[in-house]
């Protein structure tokens, strides 16, 4: 009769033992996740870009449907996605609303991966 052998594993401790780094919590992921899918649009990608590239530091909706040949609707909606990710900060003016860059926020996001 043939038996069977069993291999036992070596056991490894390095294999299994934890790397000492921090890792994400399931907020701070969350939170990354939102501004790479806000970045993940090349309509939102291009409404950043013309923000920061205003001389004033800020622009109207009003401006931004043209260069994307979208309409107000679809502008907005993708301003807010881009608010709500913290990369630009609206301000109400009237019946405008203006958009400007969030003070370090390129700086924080393009640190987003080197943190992981």
């Amino acid at each position: 009769m043939n038996s069977l052998q069993t291999v036992e594993p070596a056991l490894d401790q390095a294999c299994c033992a934890p790397s000492g780094q921090p890792v994400l919590s399931a907020e701070e992921a969350q939170q990354k996740a939102l501004v790479f899918k806000a970045l993940s649009d090349p309509n939102r990608l291009r409404l950043l870009s013309i923000v920061k590239a205003d001389a004033s530091g800020e622009s109207c909706v009003c401006d931004l449907t043209e260069p994307l040949d979208l309409g107000q609707p679809t502008v907005s909606h993708h301003l807010k996605i881009l608010v709500d990710a913290g990369l630009l900060h609206r301000e109400k003016r009237g019946t405008w609303a203006y958009y400007s860059l969030v003070p370090g926020a390129i700086e924080k996001t393009a640190g987003l991966l080197t943190s992981l």
